[in-house]
């Protein structure tokens, strides 16, 4: 199986799962650079741009290039696994949970949540993090977000990304560690 950055191969099918639900609806451009770097770090995404035909010959982009690098994003795509029927099955779960989290985005109880959470991280050394996220996981579902009729695992996790997402939206800086955070409270049992 591939190296994936420092993840362990059972973490991989998660990790794809929760890096392809951030980056839905990317709002923030520095949101989106943290994702990006995230991705690469973990060996989850790939280059897929073809900008090498307007290279000039030293290697270096043209001049007429160079003024607008800011505003061009890589273009990247996650690193799905080879056999397509686990990739359909991650991407299908992916979309599931993004569609959930469509119905939370405007629920009060959910954007408290959020707030709190941000708020505990930023004052709480990351050792703490994982308590922090469940409890206003455990809380937020206590106080009831209207989606009884789905199963609640599913709905667990979206939540769960969706704070996740709210939280580095708000503040980038705090992805890295959020992420794999996250990962360890959704998947604890192959975390280290």
């Amino acid at each position: 199986m591939d190296n994936r950055g420092d993840l362990t191969s059972g973490q991989n099918a998660a990790a794809l799962v929760m890096l392809a639900f951030l980056q839905a609806d990317c709002r923030t451009s520095e949101y989106g650079k943290e994702l990006l770097s995230l991705g690469k770090d973990l060996n989850l995404t790939r280059d897929i741009d073809d900008r090498d035909e307007d290279l000039e010959t030293d290697g270096h982009l043209p001049s007429r290039f160079t003024a607008a690098l800011d505003d061009i994003q890589p273009s990247v795509e996650l690193q799905w696994p080879r056999n397509r029927v686990e990739a359909a099955n991650l991407q299908q779960i992916a979309e599931g949970l993004r569609e959930i989290a469509d119905q939370l985005e405007h629920v009060v109880v959910v954007a408290q949540a959020t707030q709190n959470l941000r708020r505990n991280l930023t004052n709480s050394p990351s050792d703490q993090w994982k308590d922090h996220l469940t409890q206003e996981v455990r809380k937020a579902m206590r106080h009831g977000i209207g989606l009884e009729h789905l199963p609640q695992e599913r709905v667990m996790m979206a939540l769960t990304l969706t704070l996740v997402k709210g939280v580095c939206e708000q503040a980038p800086r705090l992805l890295r560690k959020l992420f794999h955070t996250a990962l360890q409270y959704i998947n604890p049992a192959r975390a280290r």
